[in-house]
């Protein structure tokens, strides 16, 4: 996996308020932690992060520390629910070689054969790998998979290097019978229906009894 260089800076103000003058600067403050050190506080330019951690599971080789860069993986990030920007980031400290336990995406590929649906359980996977050498996800092929057809954990192509962390037998993803035009008809039924309020009748039952009823006095304007 490639590194991404970010300059840091060390931060010696705490609190929402400096926090906030930190954001407003354009940067991020950030938390280093492991090996059991102690935490170090830092502030990362907020926009190479946000690009950074488009990739997931990014090595971040974070530069100008004092005593040396360090290579860290991002563990925790908090972001503005609205606009979407990085708040906070907490990085994980590791070395080269050093074996990380990560979630890595369930990528597919492929279509399955006519009749069936894809029941997917599970978009990612948690294995144990190299920190600098962790697969930017794990590939399924469904192609031609038939109904009936299941993929646990355990049945997962994994790289060179890399192990499962997650319990063997837990269920990835499936293939069951599509429903039929009917069956999506009925429950689109039920679904109206539950929907109408009490002791009205819903669109659907209206349409079939001939559609919306003539106004009351129609027929005296016709005389």
């Amino acid at each position: 996996m490639p590194e991404v260089v970010i300059a840091a800076e060390p931060r010696s103000e705490f609190g929402k308020g400096p926090a906030r003058r930190t954001r407003s600067a354009g940067r991020v403050p950030a938390v280093l932690y492991g090996h059991h050190s102690e935490p170090r506080h830092l502030t990362l330019p907020g926009h190479e992060v946000l690009m950074a951690l488009r990739t997931a599971n990014v090595l971040i080789r974070l530069e100008g520390l004092p005593g040396g860069s360090e290579l860290a993986l991002p563990k925790a990030v908090q972001r503005d629910p609205i606009k979407g920007y990085v708040e906070h980031v907490d990085l994980l400290l590791v070395r080269q070689g050093e074996k990380v336990t990560v979630d890595v995406p369930v990528n597919l590929v492929g279509d399955i054969a006519p009749g069936g649906l894809l029941d997917q359980q599970l978009v990612q996977i948690s294995v144990e790998a190299e920190a600098t050498n962790i697969p930017p996800g794990i590939e399924i092929n469904l192609e031609g998979m038939e109904v009936g057809a299941a993929v646990h954990a355990s049945d997962l192509q994994l790289p060179a290097g890399v192990t499962l962390a997650d319990e063997p037998e837990l269920l990835v993803l499936h293939i069951i019978t599509a429903p039929t035009e009917a069956q999506i008809e009925a429950e689109l039924g039920e679904a109206e229906a539950e929907a109408a309020p009490a002791g009205e009748a819903p669109p659907s039952a209206a349409a079939a009894e001939g559609g919306e009823a003539a106004p009351a006095d129609s027929a005296s304007e016709s005389g």
